[in-house]
């Protein structure tokens, strides 16, 4: 009995460390792989120093080359940001930092009076702890991208103190919700008996549909300052267009991305018919600030006598606009109104729902297991926090990958059918432009590796997006 008992801990001891020995290898294997990936990326950038020819006519030499050096920069950040926090990772798992800050968070509850039965208010604050070192390590990283890369190219429209401000109001706000749906879920697992995983589902559910419902009227007004759209041509066409297509606009807002960043952006968000539009006012042409901004240093406030005005000085301040004209805004709206007409947010929602379901289920039937406890070094508890993050981020890391993938190819089909649409109402010639404009005030890089662009793109490049349009400028 004795020699079986002997075996069974063999088994179980070589169990563990393969569970262990796995994620690692995985971990590894996928930065390897993003790495591979990055460096044929990076070759396109070192090796496409001049303007190719299918692209002369939409791009100039000094914006192709100002976009190459901004790539450039981006993938030599990324690497080392990304080797960093591969390392870090390691270490963590390797030295058992997970079930050291777990211990951790114990003493401080033990310390506030709570003993170990009280693992919900232990989980809360092993939560608080992670999110603060996960931070507190990001932050060197995130400053240096914010104030050397993106300043380096003219992206950064930040102060030091307002980035500190703002990452203090994210980690607040951040807490404000992890905290109190972190412990509701925990309490539901808890309580819900054999069919738990239906009603952690539905929880979280009812969770993401509220905070869609609710973030850009109460939470991203923390952040930055969001106007209604004036009265005008710009906000009427917009109007008389979501009629056409039956969408059912109740507002349309400017948010005041520029006091952040210059890179412009557009989206639509709420339920059934309560739907608003927000348009960051680096799109707008004629509302952007960064255009007055660029104007009043430069001494060059275009003329309405058109006397004075030479040439070159015109063309400057042209170079210097950033954004779309009315006519172009409009046809980005029509592609984001082609993903609600075509119904590509609905789907987006249902794959990412059965997703849930499918990984609470399995979530279910994994939790019970001990050496997955075990091989990440927790020998005598089991608690329900930790089951969650060593199965949701560990145990379906090869599933994740695999999903992920297939949603950047079925994200870049969604892109192609909502240009399509935007053609159909006939807005493809503005799209064409617009989609050039956006690449460059973006410092886009129009030149990619097939691989690369196959693995990570969730839009399609660019060339192929204009290929799918040219044929219908006219329209």
């Amino acid at each position: 009995m004795g020699m079986w008992a002997s075996l069974d801990a063999m088994w179980d001891m070589s169990a563990e460390k393969r569970i262990f020995g796995a994620v690692l290898l995985f971990s590894w294997t996928v930065y390897l792989w993003e790495t591979f990936l990055s460096r044929r990326q990076r070759r396109i950038y070192k090796t496409t120093t001049h303007v190719p020819l299918e692209l002369g006519q939409i791009m100039d030499s000094e914006t192709f080359e100002k976009s190459r050096l901004y790539q450039l920069d981006k993938s030599t950040f990324s690497f080392w940001s990304g080797l960093y926090s591969e390392i870090e990772g390691t270490l963590i798992l390797l030295f058992g930092g997970i079930p050291y800050l777990w211990r951790l968070s114990g003493r401080f509850c033990g310390h506030a009076g709570f003993g170990p039965e009280y693992e919900i208010t232990q989980s809360l604050v092993f939560l608080l702890l992670a999110t603060l070192f996960s931070a507190l390590t990001g932050l060197p990283w995130s400053l240096y991208n914010t104030f050397v890369i993106e300043e380096k190219h003219g992206f950064n429209q930040q102060t030091l103190g307002f980035f500190m401000k703002d990452a203090i109001k994210k980690f607040i706000v951040t807490q404000c919700i992890l905290l109190p749906v972190s412990s509701l879920l925990l309490y539901i697992i808890k309580i819900g008996g054999d069919y738990f995983f239906i009603y952690a589902w539905l929880f979280t559910l009812v969770v993401s549909l509220v905070l869609v419902t609710i973030y850009a009227d109460y939470i991203a007004p923390l952040f930055d300052k969001f106007t209604p759209l004036p009265e005008g041509k710009l906000k009427q066409e917009i109007e008389v267009m979501a009629k056409s297509i039956d969408f059912p606009l109740t507002k349309v807002y400017v948010v005041e991305g520029s006091k952040r960043s210059s890179h412009s952006n557009a989206y639509f968000y709420g339920f059934f018919k309560n739907k608003r539009i927000v348009l960051f006012d680096t799109l707008l042409e004629e509302y952007s600030v960064l255009n007055k901004d660029n104007q009043e240093e430069s001494g060059m406030e275009p003329r309405n006598d058109g006397e004075g005005d030479s040439e070159e000085i015109k063309a400057k301040v042209k170079n210097k606009k950033q954004g779309c004209k009315n006519e172009e805004v409009l046809a980005v709206l029509g592609h984001e109104l082609g993903h609600w007409k075509l119904g590509h947010t609905v789907k987006n929602i249902i794959i990412s729902q059965m997703n849930s379901f499918l990984c609470f289920f399995l979530f279910a039937v994994l939790i019970g297991r001990k050496e997955l406890f075990v091989a990440f070094g927790f020998y005598d508890s089991q608690p329900t926090l930790i089951g969650l993050l060593i199965i949701f981020q560990f145990i379906f890391s090869p599933y994740n990958e695999v999903l992920s993938f297939c949603l950047t190819v079925l994200s870049r089909r969604f892109e192609f059918q909502a240009d399509a649409f935007a053609k159909k109402l006939g807005k493809a010639k503005d799209l064409y432009s617009a989609l050039i404009k956006l690449n460059k005030d973006n410092l886009g890089f129009p030149v990619s590796d097939w691989l690369f662009s196959m693995w990570h793109y969730s839009h399609p490049p660019l060339l192929e997006r204009l290929q799918a349009l040219k044929n219908s400028k006219q329209d």
